[in-house]
């Protein structure tokens, strides 16, 4: 699979978890043009959900390495973490217990130098954990949930409809689900079939309108370091939902 290379393990580590100046380390442009925020990607996916108090758990679909899962540990009691990907689920399991781990940042990309994954700040990593699993198939016994989290996932399923359809299911009434998607729906990804006919957001009100209120949509920009001169600049639209 993709998302099994250790190339792309290494861009979303630093993605997750490379301070600024990690990132932006040897670039050829002036940073003070980016976006604010646009490298904590993880971290204000989460605070867009607006919670204001400690919650009972958490879902992160979509998880990756792990760094809005840990996040979210600062806001609910439980959280679980859950990615298709083995790889992306060790290395945050290994993040999670606080265990060295080393990944290449890429000056050019025949060049690549070591750095250290450093744990973030205010974490509560036995609140957290993880595991591999299909966001078209969650496994039944998951339970419901107070905050449903996906960032940068919908756009990534061969049938997105699926991981909708089961969102009434596992929220509890007056839960939120937080989804953030840069909408680059490509048939590599999702066949044309199973793609939206209209915009994206029109597509998340056919599924969730009748059982969730949409409560805001906002723009979020992300910044992905491939090497030292090629980056992604993106923003994904991000809108949160509670559940009547």
């Amino acid at each position: 699979m993709t998302y099994e290379s250790e190339i792309l393990r290494d861009w979303y580590l630093l993605f997750h978890y490379g301070s600024p100046s990690e990132i932006l380390d040897g670039v050829g442009f002036d940073p003070k043009g980016l976006p604010d925020r646009c490298l904590e990607f993880p971290v204000t996916t989460v605070k867009a959900a607006g919670l204001t108090g400690e919650i009972d758990r958490a879902l992160d679909v979509g998880c990756a390495v792990g760094r809005s899962s840990l996040e979210l540990s600062k806001h609910a009691r439980e959280v679980i973490g859950i990615d298709f990907s083995a790889s992306f689920v060790e290395v945050a399991e290994r993040v999670r217990q606080g265990r060295e781990f080393s990944y290449r940042r890429f000056g050019e990309m025949h060049l690549p130098e070591v750095l250290t994954v450093l744990p973030p700040g205010g974490i509560l990593p036995e609140r957290v954990s993880f595991e591999t699993g299909d966001a078209m198939n969650l496994r039944p016994d998951l339970g419901s949930f107070d905050l449903v989290h996906a960032a940068n996932l919908l756009c990534r399923l061969p049938q997105p409809g699926r991981f909708l359809e089961r969102l009434p299911a596992l929220v509890n009434p007056g839960g939120r689900v937080v989804l953030a998607t840069p909408a680059t729906w490509m048939e590599a990804y999702t066949p044309l079939h199973h793609q939206p006919r209209e915009l994206t957001l029109d597509y998340l009100r056919g599924y969730l309108g009748q059982d969730f209120e949409c409560l805001e949509v906002n723009e979020l920009p992300f910044l992905i370091r491939e090497h030292q001169r090629k980056f992604q600049l993106s923003t994904s639209q991000t809108s949160v939902w509670r559940r009547r």
